[in-house]
């Protein structure tokens, strides 16, 4: 099946009703038929049926085998990280999510393992800073929030040339237009609160890989059994509704983002504009060479940090606020918000500053989007 037709009808089997939506099943443990006998089912932890149909369904979407609903996007990073083990040294973007970063710092750090930030944009970086002791490399792309592009098929053979997992987060751009397995990674994750979802009504995040089976799909399994960091039953039965329309959402989106980058840089407020999807953007054949589409995400950067802060008081469509992907457009101010626990060395290093602002397109019409920015910009630059 094709992306469209897959997100709808999913990994969905009609059982005797014919129901055309996966039943709820909100039983926390399962009947056996006999001794050491089981329908596959035994205890909620372990696996549920309708969280089953979701990640069956999910690592459809990413061209992998094997998926795991978890409860959150960090519950997914987190879980990626305990594949590593004191002594271990990762690579990763330089320009990433903040959460990522205190995880990072904050907790796995006290347990020996060595977290290097890099320009993963650049492979001959890259190939230089392994170690023997290098057992993963984690990426974001487009990156989170400056929209820096990295190759991931160059990464994937750097990474496995020397023993590494490529790890790839690909909350921004969702399986519709992103598939990382394919292109070479080993895991790919998802904050599935975003795009996925679409809504802002579930928090939630994905791990899949290529093969069921596999000694790694084997040690997440283990580590996914043991913690217990799955998915309820009630949202992934949501998760299911929400994915149905994740082509059709994502697509309007990008569409619209487009446009409204393009717009944006005719302003007189705005200074610059960070988009793939424009031609001038460093990564824009790279980012048409690894996918379908160029997502919703946009940064820029306005003349001045007042301008920045005070314009987010005056908008009325859009809403200022954390997250991204939904059908609601919302503008965040990273410095602040996504990014507040970042080291300032790696705030230097990326560019992300005071003046900088990242937009989520919504599905709204986009001359209402303009019309909101545009008069929320003038008047934060009248109050100067």
């Amino acid at each position: 099946m094709k992306d469209f037709s897959a997100e709808v009808h999913g990994c969905h089997k009609y059982d005797t009703t014919g129901a055309i939506t996966e039943p709820i099943y909100l039983s926390a443990t399962f009947r056996h038929p006999a001794f050491r006998q089981s329908t596959g089912f035994d205890y909620g932890r372990m696996a549920n049926p309708t969280r089953s149909v979701l990640e069956q369904t999910v690592a459809l979407l990413e061209g992998g085998e094997r998926a795991w609903a978890l409860s959150s996007g960090m519950a997914a990073i987190n879980l990626v990280f305990s594949l590593c083990t004191a002594g271990d040294h990762v690579l990763l973007s330089e320009d990433i999510y903040g959460g990522t970063v205190r995880l990072t710092n904050e907790i796995y750090a006290k347990y020996g393992i060595d977290f290097e930030y890099i320009d993963t944009r650049d492979a001959a970086l890259v190939r230089a800073k392994m170690r023997p002791a290098t057992k993963m490399v984690f990426i974001e792309t487009p990156s989170n929030p400056m929209m820096f592009v990295t190759d991931i098929r160059a990464l994937a053979d750097i990474a496995h040339e020397g023993g590494a997992l490529l790890v790839t987060d690909n909350t921004f751009l969702s399986p519709h237009f992103q598939k990382p397995l394919i292109l070479g990674a080993d895991i790919v994750l998802e904050s599935g609160t975003k795009y996925l979802c679409g809504h802002n009504d579930i928090i939630c995040g994905f791990i899949a890989v290529k093969e069921d089976g596999s000694d790694l799909a084997e040690r997440i399994e283990f580590l996914v059994k043991s913690e217990g960091p799955n998915l309820s039953t009630m949202d992934a039965w949501l998760m299911l509704r929400s994915i149905k329309t994740l082509g059709v959402r994502i697509e309007r989106q990008a569409q619209s983002a487009l446009t409204t980058a393009e717009w944006l840089g005719t302003l007189p407020e705005v200074t610059e504009v960070f988009y793939p999807g424009l031609p001038d953007h460093p990564g824009h054949e790279l980012q048409k060479s690894q996918s379908t589409g160029f997502g919703g995400m946009i940064s820029f950067k306005v003349q001045t940090p007042e301008i920045a802060q005070k314009c987010l008081a005056h908008l009325k469509l859009i809403a200022f606020a954390e997250s991204l992907g939904g059908v609601e457009s919302l503008l965040t101010y990273p410095l602040v918000q996504t990014h507040a626990e970042m080291p300032a060395e790696l705030i230097r290093r990326t560019g992300l500053d005071s003046r900088l602002l990242r937009l989520s397109v919504g599905i709204e019409d986009l001359g209402d989007i303009e019309e909101d920015l545009a008069q929320a910009l003038r008047a934060a630059a009248r109050e100067r």
